[in-house]
C-alpha cells in the first residue's frame, strides 16, 4: 500500500480540481433551467464539456405542474407499513417517526391554530412505532407520512400500495392545498431524523426511515409510476443503509435509466455514477473495480445498472465475461421485456406473443415469435455467481437479495421485473400490482440462487416467495381458478390482440402459457421440489 500512496494523493488532487461548485451550479445552471432562460443565455462551460452533473441536483426540480392530483393521508388508518414510501418511484412520499415531546415542541412553534391542528393530524399512533415500544418500556413515537409536492407526479402508486388500509387517496390540487403541502413538507424537513430505536432492521422496509438510505432524491424525468425507478431507490436504500453514501458507485448502461437520471442538469443520485455504452457497462465496471482494488477500496460496493436489452441482448457477452472474472461486482437488471428507450421494440427478454415495435401483431405474425431467453437461468450456469430474480412488490425478498449480493464476495446479479407502463399498456399506478401478478402467474418467478448454500443445485436454489411452490399453478383462494400466464396477459395492453370479443385466448397465448409452465417446472426440478 505504501507504494500506492503517491498515486492516491494524485487521485485526490484530480478529484479536488474537478469538483463542481455545487452552489454556483445550482444558482447559475439549474436556476436558468428552472426559470426558462437556459437555452437563450447560458454559456457553455467546463462542466458541460466534461458531461458532469453534480449529485442531488434533481432535488431542485419542480414537478408540481405535472398532475392535477396529489395523495392525501388519513392518519387514522395508517399502520406504518412503509409500503407507500417504498413503492414511490420519485421519492415524493416519505415517513418519519418522532418522539411525542419533540413533535409537540415543533407543533407549538406554529402560530396559526388551524395550521397547527392540520399538521398534527399527519401523525399516527401505530402499534409498530408506538404501542409495541411503549410495552417494552423504551418509549413510543408518532409516525407521519408527508408528500413532497415538487416531486410527486400524481401516479397514485402509493395509494395502490396502501391497499386495504385506505390511509391514502388522491385529491384534486388547488392553490390552497398546494400551499399547505409545501408548508407541511418544510415542517417534515425541520424535524430531527428518525431515532435509531424506531428503525427495526428486521423490518427491512424501515430502512427508508434512515436518511443514509435516501440516496435517490427524485427529480428524475421518468414516466409517471415508472417501475424501474422504484427498483433503483430500493437498491440504493439497502446498500446505503449498510455501507453509507461514500462507499457506493454505479456504472450504468445506456437506456431509459440513464436518460431520466441525467436529463441535464438534473441528477437524482446522491452517489457517484457514470454512464457507459449500451453494450459494455460490465466491462467498464471491471476497470473501475480493478482500479478501486489497487487503491485499497475493496470494501466499496460497485453496481452495474442496465435494462434487459443492455444485459441480455447486445451486452450479454460483456456481462458473461464479468461473471467469469470472479470480480466483486453487483448487477441490477431492470427487466421491462422491451427496449423502452427506443419506443418499445422487443428484446430477447420479451414474452412470446408480445406486441411491440419490430414484432407487430398481424394476420401472418402474431407478435413476437421467439421464446423468451431467461437471463437468470443462464446466469446460474456460470460458476460461483449469486443470482436473484425478484420484484419490487416482494419487498423483503428484494431487500434480502440486495443485501446478500453486497455481502457476496464475487459477481452477483439481481434481475428485477420492472413495469413499463407505456409499453406494457397498464395504468400509471399499476407497477406493484403487475409485478406481483407476474410472480403469482409464473410469468416471472422469484428465486434466489446462492452458491454459498451448498455444493448441489437444489441446496443453492430457493423458490421461497412464490405461492404454492409445489403446484404447477397458483390457485386463487377466492375464485379457485388457476392464476397462469393467460391470467396475467389479460391485464396488459401488449397482449390485447390475442383475445377475441368473448375473451378467448389465441393459440399463441396458449403456447406462451405452456412455455411459462415449462420454465417454472424446470426451476422446481432444479430446486429439488419435484423429481
Amino acid at each position: 500500500m505504501k507504494a500506492l500512496e503517491p498515486e492516491v494523493e494524485r487521485l485526490r488532487e484530480d478529484i479536488r480540481l474537478n469538483v463542481v461548485d455545487f452552489d454556483d451550479f445550482n444558482d447559475r445552471v439549474v436556476g436558468a433551467y428552472n426559470d426558462g432562460t437556459a437555452e437563450k443565455g447560458l454559456v457553455a462551460d467546463d462542466q458541460v464539456a466534461r458531461s458532469v452533473i453534480p449529485a442531488n441536483t434533481g432535488a431542485l426540480r419542480d414537478f408540481s405542474y405535472i398532475a392535477p392530483d396529489i395523495p392525501e393521508l388519513n392518519s387514522d388508518n395508517c399502520v406504518g407499513c412503509m409500503d407507500c414510501v417504498t413503492q414511490c418511484p420519485d421519492t415524493a412520499i416519505l415517513g418519519k417517526a418522532v418522539e411525542p415531546d419533540v413533535l409537540d415542541e415543533h407543533l407549538g412553534a406554529i402560530d396559526d391554530a388551524g395550521e397547527r391542528e392540520s399538521m398534527g393530524a399527519q401523525w399516527a399512533i401505530t402499534n409498530k412505532y408506538f404501542k409495541v415500544l411503549e410495552k417494552k418500556g423504551v418509549g413510543g413515537g408518532k409516525f407521519g407520512i408527508f408528500i413532497d409536492p415538487t416531486k410527486c407526479k400524481g401516479c397514485a402508486e402509493c395509494v395502490d400500495a396502501c391497499g386495504d388500509h385506505d390511509a391514502l387517496k388522491m385529491i384534486r390540487k388547488d392553490d390552497e392545498n398546494l400551499g399547505w403541502y409545501q408548508r407541511a413538507w418544510k415542517f417534515y424537513n425541520e424535524l430531527p431524523p428518525t431515532p435509531d430505536k424506531f428503525i427495526n432492521e428486521r423490518a427491512l422496509a424501515d430502512m427508508m426511515l434512515a436518511e443514509r438510505s435516501l440516496l435517490y432524491v427524485g427529480g428524475a424525468g421518468s414516466c409517471m409510476g415508472c417501475g424501474e425507478a422504484t427498483a433503483l431507490r430500493m437498491m440504493l436504500a439497502a446498500t446505503g443503509f449498510v455501507y453509507g453514501q461514500e462507499n457506493i458507485g454505479i456504472v450504468a448502461a445506456t437506456g431509459c435509466n440513464t436518460v431520466y437520471t441525467s436529463t441535464y442538469p438534473y441528477n437524482p443520485y446522491a452517489v457517484s455514477w457514470t454512464n457507459s455504452l449500451f453494450e459494455n457497462a460490465p466491462a467498464d465496471a471491471m476497470g473501475v473495480r480493478a482500479r478501486w482494488d489497487q487503491l485499497g477500496w475493496s470494501d466499496k460496493k460497485l453496481w452495474v445498472i442496465g435494462g434487459d436489452g443492455a444485459m441480455l441482448d447486445i451486452g450479454f457477452q460483456s456481462l458473461s465475461r464479468m461473471f467469469a472474472s470472479g470480480m466483486d461486482i453487483n448487477v441490477l437488471v431492470l427487466d421491462t421485456q422491451v427496449y423502452s428507450n427506443t419506443g418499445g421494440q422487443t428484446s430477447t427478454s420479451s414474452f412470446m406473443g408480445q406486441e411491440a415495435k419490430m414484432s407487430a401483431h398481424g394476420k401472418a405474425v402474431p407478435g413476437k415469435a421467439e421464446h423468451r431467453k431467461e437471463l437468470s437461468n443462464i446466469a446460474m450456469m456460470h460458476k460461483d455467481v449469486y443470482v436473484a430474480q425478484t420484484t419490487c412488490a416482494h419487498t423483503n425478498h428484494f431487500y434480502k437479495a440486495v443485501m446478500e449480493a453486497n455481502e457476496y464476495p464475487g459477481p452477483a446479479i439481481i434481475n428485477v421485473f420492472t413495469t413499463c407502463q407505456p409499453e406494457h399498456g397498464v395504468g400509471d399506478n399499476m407497477a406493484m400490482h403487475q409485478a406481483k401478478l407476474a410472480a403469482d402467474s409464473r410469468t416471472f418467478p422469484v428465486f434466489i440462487y446462492d452458491p454459498r448454500k451448498g455444493s448441489r443445485f437444489k441446496e443453492r436454489l430457493s423458490l421461497t416467495g412464490n405461492p404454492q411452490v409445489k403446484n404447477d399453478w397458483y390457485i386463487h383462494p377466492k375464485t379457485k381458478e388457476p392464476v397462469d400466464f393467460i391470467t396475467f396477459a389479460r391485464t396488459e395492453g401488449r397482449f390485447a390482440k390475442h383475445f377475441d370479443k368473448e375473451g378467448n385466448p389465441s393459440p399463441t397465448m396458449e403456447a406462451s402459457r405452456d412455455e411459462r409452465l415449462e420454465n417454472w417446472q424446470l426451476l422446481q426440478e432444479l430446486a429439488g421440489i419435484v423429481d
